[in-house]
C-alpha cells in the first residue's frame, strides 16, 4: 500500500525572496513558488517506509545539494563576451562552470520560525489551541529537523538520538495548563531531555488543520477529491483555509471501494477504519477532516456529502448523525487520529525545506518513523 501521491503541498505563501531560475531544480528541491513543478522532483524528505503500515514511499537522503549556477546567468556572461576576442569557446565555458555557486546558509531556529509562520499562520489556529514554540534560543543553529505527529518520549529519544536540531510535531506538548515540569512526570521529562540535547519543539496544529496544503488538503489529495473548499472557513485566512475539506471524486464510486482506498492510503493501525452505510451505496461528494471530526457534522449535512472522512467518531455524535441522515447520507468512515494526520508530515516537511532554500537556508529534514498511534492491538468477531 503506497500513501503518499508525491504531491507537495503546504504552498500558502510565496517568500518575497524569489529563487533564481534553474536552483531548486538544482537543489533536489523546486522553489515554493511553483508548487506544480515539484511533484515531478523527488521529496528530499525520509519518509515512513514501512512502520506504520505501507504509508509513504522511501525517499532520497535528506538535505540540499550543490546549486548549479543559473542558466539565465550563463547565457548572459556568454552574450557579452566580444565576438572576436580570441578566447576558445570551451575555455570560457570552463571558466563559467568553475564559478561559485550561491552559499546557502544554516538557518537560526527564529529564521525558521519565520518560515513555519509564512506556511502555518498561527492566526489560523483555534482560540483553544497552543501552537508555535514549545522550547528553544532563537539564536541557535537549525541543520536538521524532524517532523511527528506526537511529542511522546519516544518520539523525543528518538529525535534527540539523530541529532535533530527542531522537532515539529502536529500536537501540542502543552495543550493543557501544567503547574510543573519536573522531570518525574512524562511532561517535564520531554522537556527536560529536549533542552539538555539541545532540540527545539514547535506545535503546528489547528493552524496546520487550517492552512492551505494543511492536513485536510492532504488527505482530499491522496483520496483523490478535488475541487475542495472547507467544511469550516477560517475568518482569519485565505477563503480557501479552515477546518475540514470537501469536494468531488471525478466519478461516482461504490462506498465500499471508496472505503478501500482510505483504508489502502493510511498507514497500518489497529484500529483499521470502521464504515457506516450501504456497500453498494454510491458517493462522489466527499468530505474529509484529519484528527477528530465530529463537531463538524452541522458542515457535512449541509455541504450534502456522500461521505464523511475523519476520526475519533464516538458513538453518540455518530448514531445521531445517522439518524439524521437523508436517504442514508452522509455515509461515515472512521479512520486512526494518528493516520489521518500522518500523511501531511512527508508535505509538510517538504514545504518547510522549500522556503528554507528559497530565503537562502539549506537544512536536513525528515519524518520520525515512530509509529504514535495509541493502540497495539484489536480484536474482531
Amino acid at each position: 500500500m503506497q500513501s503518499n501521491k508525491g504531491q507537495p503541498h503546504g504552498m500558502r505563501i510565496v517568500s518575497d525572496q524569489a529563487d533564481p531560475e534553474g536552483v531548486g531544480q538544482a537543489s533536489g528541491t523546486m522553489p515554493a513558488s511553483d508548487p506544480g513543478a515539484m511533484a515531478a522532483v523527488p521529496g528530499n524528505v525520509s519518509t515512513l517506509p514501512g512502520e506504520p503500515g505501507q504509508a509513504g514511499t522511501a525517499a532520497p537522503a535528506a538535505g540540499l545539494t550543490d546549486v548549479a549556477e543559473p542558466a539565465s546567468a550563463t547565457a548572459g556572461a556568454v552574450a557579452a563576451a566580444p565576438a572576436d576576442d580570441g578566447v576558445d569557446d570551451r575555455v570560457q565555458d570552463e571558466e563559467l562552470a568553475d564559478d561559485p555557486a550561491p552559499v546557502l546558509t544554516t538557518p537560526t531556529l527564529g529564521e525558521v520560525l519565520l518560515a513555519i509562520e509564512e506556511l502555518w499562520p498561527s492566526s489560523l489556529a483555534e482560540s483553544w489551541d497552543a501552537v508555535g514554540p514549545v522550547v528553544g534560543r532563537p539564536e541557535r543553529p537549525v541543520r536538521r529537523i524532524m517532523f511527528a505527529v506526537d511529542p511522546t518520549l519516544e518520539v523525543i529519544a528518538d529525535a534527540v538520538s539523530r541529532g535533530t536540531d527542531l522537532l515539529v510535531t502536529h500536537h501540542p506538548l502543552l495543550l493543557k495548563s501544567v503547574n510543573s515540569v519536573a522531570a518525574t512526570g512524562f511532561k517535564g521529562e520531554a522537556v527536560h531531555l529536549l533542552i539538555e540535547s539541545g532540540c527545539a519543539l514547535v506545535t503546528a496544529h489547528t493552524n496546520a488543520d487550517s492552512a492551505l496544503g494543511g492536513v485536510s488538503d492532504v488527505l482530499a489529495d491522496i483520496l483523490g477529491v478535488t475541487d475542495t473548499k472547507p467544511l469550516a472557513p477560517s475568518s482569519a485566512g485565505l477563503p480557501e483555509e479552515g477546518i475540514g475539506r470537501v469536494g468531488m471524486l471525478p466519478e461516482p464510486m461504490l462506498l465500499q471501494e471508496f472505503a478501500s482506498r482510505v483504508f489502502s492510503a493510511l498507514p497500518s493501525v489497529a484500529g483499521g477504519v470502521r464504515v457506516a452505510g450501504e456497500r453498494a451505496g454510491i458517493v462522489q461528494k466527499v468530505a474529509v477532516c484529519g484528527g477528530a471530526g465530529d463537531s463538524l457534522f452541522d458542515a457535512v449535512r449541509d455541504s450534502e456529502a456522500d461521505v464523511y472522512v475523519t476520526a475519533d467518531l464516538r458513538h453518540h455524535p455518530a448514531s445521531e448523525a445517522r439518524e439524521a441522515s437523508l436517504n442514508g447520507k452522509p455515509y461515515l468512515i472512521d479512520v486512526s487520529h494518528f493516520a489521518s494526520e500522518w500523511l501531511w508530515l512527508p508535505s509538510a516537511a517538504d514545504a518547510l525545506v522549500n522556503v528554507l532554500h528559497d530565503l537562502g537556508h539549506s537544512v536536513e529534514a525528515e519524518v520520525s518513523k515512530i509509529n504514535s498511534d495509541p493502540w497495539d492491538f484489536i480484536l474482531t468477531p
